[in-house]
């Protein structure tokens, strides 16, 4: 790649890593909107910049290259960045990325969009803990409650590696956290984290760590990325967690709560860019792959909120991209 490219607007684009750290907040905090926006900054990530447009972030493993999220630019640039991108990386494969991104890979490049998974979001203006399909979540916090949980905003450690390394013992996978779909726990650039604490007898048993949403430089939603518990506590600390930080945040006029990925949430139904194959390979994972991640039981847990769901995609060049797909699964660490 050469030191510039010009678009065919004539919008100019330096090699990847052309802005410094302070321009590249800048531009989250005016364009962050999407929920893994902030996953962007994590470690190890790759840039492709646009001075005066926005950034694109991604990875690489085995030779692949993995986009994370839509581009941390305005909507109608989607298209300026896209495009120089895909002529740098013609075999690049879009993570978690939104239908206006999908709409124009199909239709410039021939991309196959296919939908991996679902995003859940709350308005908090109207969240309430009331009504029947909300039963689970009080009987949770009524549990929490007759055990002594309080929970507490607090920035400063509180035996999180501790907890957190006695959770992931009990997942799935257990060697290692799980990196890109999820940004690690430890980050050099915290600005806006928000932290949860549940406490029971005065020692921390769980914590959530909540990721700010950005538009026009104003927090419109914060996002779960980071949850633990003691594995003594696996029913109801979550939720006990939630309507303490949805409270919270209601109460400071924040408009929107928004739950993250649900992967593998998958409409039946199959949209002309989509690649059959693979959507029948995700469904099938969905029913028997609980061994590699516990689908089904996030699934069940983001529901119990009753947020408004929206899908999510993956783009990709070939119809089954097999070793795409492992060398993601691999970048991950789910593998």
């Amino acid at each position: 790649m050469s030191d510039q490219i010009l678009s065919l607007d004539g919008v100019r684009s330096l090699d990847e890593g052309a802005f410094t750290f302070p321009e590249r907040i800048s531009y989250l905090k005016k364009y962050g909107t999407h929920s893994q926006s902030f996953s962007t900054l994590q470690p190890e990530m790759q840039y492709f910049d646009v001075p005066g447009v926005g950034y694109l972030a991604y990875m690489r493993k085995w030779g692949g290259t993995f986009v994370l999220s839509d581009p941390v630019t305005a909507p109608e640039h989607f298209e300026v960045i896209l495009e120089q991108f895909h002529q740098r990386f013609p075999s690049a494969c879009y993570i978690q990325v939104s239908k206006p991104v999908v709409d124009y890979l199909y239709r410039r490049f021939g991309l196959f969009g296919t939908q991996f998974g679902s995003e859940s979001r709350i308005n908090l203006k109207n969240w309430s803990l009331s009504g029947k399909k909300k039963q689970i979540l009080r009987t949770a916090l009524n549990q929490a409650e007759k055990n002594g949980i309080t929970v507490k905003e607090r920035f400063s450690d509180d035996h999180t590696r501790e907890i957190s390394d006695a959770w992931i013992r009990t997942r799935k996978c257990k060697s290692k956290e799980i990196r890109f779909l999820i940004r690690p726990m430890e980050m050099e650039y915290r600005e806006n984290e928000r932290h949860f604490y549940a406490y029971q007898d005065g020692k921390a048993v769980g914590f959530i760590y909540f990721d700010p949403i950005y538009r026009n430089n104003e927090i419109i939603s914060y996002v779960p990325n980071i949850s633990r518990a003691n594995a003594d506590f696996r029913q109801g600390i979550f939720y006990t967690l939630m309507a303490h930080a949805m409270d919270v945040f209601k109460a400071e006029g924040v408009p929107y709560l928004d739950l993250g990925l649900i992967p593998l949430s998958l409409d039946p139904a199959t949209e002309h860019q989509e690649s059959r194959l693979l959507k029948r390979i995700m469904h099938g994972l969905y029913e028997k792959g609980n061994f590699l991640y516990n689908f089904k039981g996030l699934e069940f847990t983001k529901s119990r909120f009753r947020g408004d769901n929206f899908k999510t995609y993956c783009c990709h060049r070939r119809s089954l991209p097999a070793l795409e797909f492992l060398a993601m699964f691999k970048l991950t660490r789910l593998l």
